[in-house]
Parts: C-alpha cells; sequence; structure tokens
C-alpha cells in the first residue's frame, strides 16, 4: 500500500541535505534542499548497482555560464551532502558538493526520456535566472 506522503504519484520526494562525517546523521534544513521526481528515484534504482549514487555538480561553462553535471559515483567526500528518502524511495541516493548546493538548492531533479536523448535534469531552479533551452546550462540570479 503506497504511503500517503511526499511519494504519492505525480508529487515530488523531497531530500534534505546532511552533512556526512563520521558520527554526524542529522540533518540541518537551514543548508538547502532538493527534490527528487519519481522518474528521477525511478531511473535511479534501475541503473545503480551496490552503493552507487547520483552525484550532482554544477561548474562553469556552457552557452548560460554554469551547467549542472551528473555521474554515478561512490565515494563520498568530507565536503558532500547527501540524501535518503529511505522508504519513499527505495534507497536512490543524490549527492551533492557544498558550493554545488548554493547553486541548485530548492531545485527538482527529474529524469526525462524524449525523442532525441533520455536524461537526469534539474528543473524549477530557484536560483537560476535563465538557461538554455536543452536544460543543461543556466546564469544565476544576483
Amino acid at each position: 500500500v503506497p504511503s500517503p506522503g511526499p511519494g504519492r504519484p505525480g508529487r515530488p520526494l523531497r531530500w534534505e541535505s546532511s552533512f556526512s562525517q563520521p558520527g554526524t546523521t542529522e540533518s540541518d534544513p537551514s543548508e538547502g534542499q532538493v527534490f527528487l521526481s519519481e522518474s528521477c528515484v525511478k531511473r535511479l534504482l534501475e541503473i545503480a548497482e551496490g552503493s552507487e549514487f547520483l552525484r550532482l555538480q554544477v561548474e562553469g561553462g556552457g552557452c548560460s555560464g554554469f551547467q549542472y553535471k551528473f555521474s554515478l559515483d561512490t565515494v563520498i567526500n568530507p565536503d558532500d551532502r547527501q540524501g535518503q528518502r529511505g522508504m519513499d524511495s527505495g534507497g536512490a541516493r543524490v549527492v551533492v558538493d557544498m558550493d554545488s548546493l548554493g547553486f541548485v538548492k530548492g531545485s527538482m531533479v527529474d529524469f526525462r526520456q524524449e525523442l532525441i536523448r533520455s536524461s537526469f535534469q534539474v528543473v524549477s531552479n530557484p536560483q537560476a535566472e535563465k538557461g538554455c533551452s536543452c536544460g543543461t546550462s543556466f546564469s544565476v540570479k544576483f
């Protein structure tokens, strides 16, 4: 029986960041949050093997100044923030480094399948002023 919480069809799952340090597991909501769509969780569970998780990074470049970079990873670095939504996500995890989190907090990570490509994408980014038509780069609000 599906839970009536945020994991219902059509509703995003919320991931609150937490600092990954030995012995520290508390989540500090003031550090920012990222939302995961159901399609993101579903696809991540299909492709991640073992201890793999989705890493989201923001780098300089692209046609708008900054670009999103997604990769599968297995190593948690000291400056990473990680999230896991237990029962709601079936163990799907997304990790964002602190520098990148400032550029994506409040965003949603989605997985989209289109005729010419399938990809993870950051959508509804409140930190972005504008983006390119392909959705991989953006400029920051000042």
